[in-house]
């Protein structure tokens, strides 16, 4: 019979999922060449709006309901609330953004209007 020796194990990467160490102590990042470095998380990328996706999940939420599936319907329903947030973050932000150069073009036509008055006062 022959001693077997444990051997340690060696990992060979076979060009996925390795990651190596930067010289300046950054965060791991993977090597040019992944899969995965230009892939948001999750891997997740879509060429539809926001607004698309919601309807897109409102349709297949009320089709998994019709066909009795609770637990795929609760996991389109969450869907459809995490884009709503996104949804109503955006009109926020934009109707914000709104507001402000409102106010922007308002200063901006004040200040106008006062340096008219002032060069017509020293005139």
């Amino acid at each position: 019979m022959r001693n077997r020796k444990s051997r340690v194990f060696r990992y060979r990467s076979n060009g996925r999922n390795f990651r190596r160490r930067t010289n300046d102590n950054e965060n791991i990042r993977s090597i040019t060449g992944s899969f995965l470095n230009d892939r948001p998380k999750n891997n997740f990328k879509s060429n539809k709006s926001v607004e698309q996706l919601l309807e897109s999940y409102k349709i297949l939420a009320k089709e998994a309901i019709s066909l009795g599936d609770k637990i795929l319907a609760e996991n389109y329903l969450q869907h459809i609330d995490h884009f709503e947030r996104i949804v109503s973050n955006k009109n926020l932000n934009q109707n914000n953004n709104l507001s402000n150069n409102n106010q922007n073009n308002n200063l901006s036509n004040n200040s106008e209007t006062n340096q008219d008055h002032i060069n017509k006062n020293k005139e």
